[in-house]
């Protein structure tokens, strides 16, 4: 699945295939607030269902990825505490937007829930100054299959020193 074979040319900003970036409602009272992060029946007509969820914390100024998955989709929710640069690469060469490019700022201020298609390369970055940041992932394939048997799927680029995808 990794395209190692880049295109000569820059990121295109745009929309990417698949990609859906949705606004979350936070809804508040005198006991705090809820937030709907997923309802199967809204989800689109796809082959995407979660399979399992976790949350993680990122530290302030820490970026995760940018990475890709052969066989998984990722639903991010970035619902607080904290604020993310969250940016997303097209690296599918038969996908219409391949080698386009999105950033969006994500978290707290801005919650959403962000569905990522197999093939999108995605990193984000806490840009909260003081505290850690938190990202809640539903994911449509296991951690390492059932049982935690199988290989990781993950193609990691932030190790590689002449990766295209660039967080800063």
């Amino acid at each position: 699945m990794a395209n190692h074979d880049f295109p000569d040319r820059p990121f295109q900003k745009g929309p990417i295939e698949g990609v859906e970036i949705k606004p979350l409602r936070k809804f508040v009272d005198e006991r705090g607030w809820l937030a709907e992060l997923w309802r199967n029946d809204e989800l689109p007509d796809q082959e995407f269902r979660p399979v399992m969820s976790y949350i993680s914390l990122t530290e302030p100024g820490v970026t995760r990825g940018p990475h890709e998955h052969e066989d998984q989709a990722d639903l991010f929710c970035f619902i607080g505490p904290g604020n993310f640069k969250l940016c997303l690469w097209d690296n599918r060469p038969d996908s219409p937007t391949f080698w386009n490019r999105i950033v969006a700022f994500v978290g707290q201020d801005h919650p959403a829930s962000v569905l990522i298609p197999k093939g999108v390369v995605h990193a984000y970055k806490c840009v909260n100054r003081t505290s850690m940041g938190a990202v809640i992932n539903l994911p449509n394939r296991l951690f390492a299959g059932e049982g935690k048997k199988d290989p990781i799927d993950e193609i990691r680029h932030e190790d590689e020193p002449d990766t295209p995808f660039r967080v800063d």
